[in-house]
C-alpha cells in the first residue's frame, strides 16, 4: 500500500470506530511513529500532513531530526513554523538522555518516575521551555512494562505539581503486546478511569484531559475507549 492509501484506511477504520462510540473525529490526534521507517519516507509523512512524528529513542531520531527540523526551533507548540514537525518522544527515557531530547521533543509520553521528572524539569528550567507530559501507566501490570503502579499515580502527580517546567496534560499506556482484539479494552477503560480518578483528586493544578493509547493493532478499541492521541506507526507510515 502506498502512504496515501495506508492514511486513507486509518481514517476510514477511525472514522467507523467514532460512530460506533459516538465521538467526532476531530477529538483524535494521529501520530506518526516513524521508528521503523528512514529519513525519506518520515519527510513524506510530513509532507502527506502528518504533522506529529513519534519516536522510540534519541540515536535512532537524530539523523531524521536533524534532516527535517534543524536546529532553528525551540521545540514549543506556539512557535512551530507553519508546517513543521511537532516531535513526540514515546520510548522508555533515560535521564542523561534528556539533555539530547528536550528542546527538540515538545511532548514526552513516558514520564514515570520522580528521577527523571527532576531531570526534565533542571533541563527545562535551563532551557526556559515549559514541556506538556504524558503520565506513563503500567494499567496491565506486567512487569515487562515501563509505567507507574496505578495506585501510585495520584502521589506522583502531586509530588511533581511544585515542578514549574512540567505541564501533566495526559494520560499513557500500552496494552500488553500478545493481547488480541477486545484483551486490550480493559486496559484502555483503566486508563480512562484512572484520569478521571486524578482530576477528581484535584492532584494537579489543571486537568489532565489527554489519553495516549492505541497503536496499530488496537487503535479502534482505543479510540471507542476515549483515546486522543494514537501511536501509529506501520499502520500509517508502513516499514522500510
Amino acid at each position: 500500500m502506498t502512504l496515501r492509501q495506508r492514511m486513507d484506511n486509518v481514517e476510514r477504520r477511525l472514522a467507523e470506530a467514532c460512530a460506533r462510540s459516538g465521538r467526532d473525529r476531530s477529538e483524535i490526534e494521529l501520530i506518526a511513529v516513524t521508528k521503523y521507517v528512514g529519513i525519506e519516507q518520515t519527510q513524506s509523512a510530513l509532507g502527506h500532513g502528518l504533522r506529529h512524528l513519534g519516536e522510540n529513542r534519541w540515536q535512532d531520531a537524530a539523523d531524521k531530526y536533524n534532516a527535517i527540523t534543524g536546529n532553528g526551533w525551540d521545540g514549543s507548540p506556539a512557535n512551530a513554523p507553519a508546517g513543521q514537525a511537532v516531535w513526540h518522544f514515546i520510548g522508555s527515557l533515560q535521564t542523561n538522555k534528556v539533555k539530547d531530547v528536550l528542546g527538540k521533543f515538545t511532548y514526552i509520553h513516558s514520564l514515570d518516575r520522580l528521577s527523571l521528572a527532576q531531570a526534565i524539569e533542571r533541563r527545562a528550567e535551563q532551557l526556559g521551555i515549559v514541556v506538556p507530559c504524558f503520565v506513563q501507566v503500567n494499567v496491565s501490570g506486567e512487569d515487562s512494562k515501563h509505567g507507574l503502579a496505578p495506585d501510585a499515580l495520584i502521589p506522583f502527580v502531586k509530588e511533581i505539581a511544585a515542578f514549574r517546567h512540567i505541564r501533566p496534560v495526559g494520560l499513557m499506556t500500552m496494552a500488553p503486546i500478545d493481547a488480541e482484539g477486545e484483551q486490550s479494552r480493559p486496559v484502555f477503560r483503566g486508563l480512562k478511569e484512572l484520569r478521571d480518578e486524578l482530576n477528581r483528586s484535584a492532584a494537579s493544578a489543571e486537568p489532565v484531559t489527554e489519553l495516549s493509547m492505541g497503536m496499530s493493532g488496537d487503535f479502534e478499541i482505543a479510540v471507542e475507549e476515549g483515546a486522543t492521541w494514537l501511536r501509529l506507526g506501520t499502520v500509517l507510515v508502513g516499514k522500510s
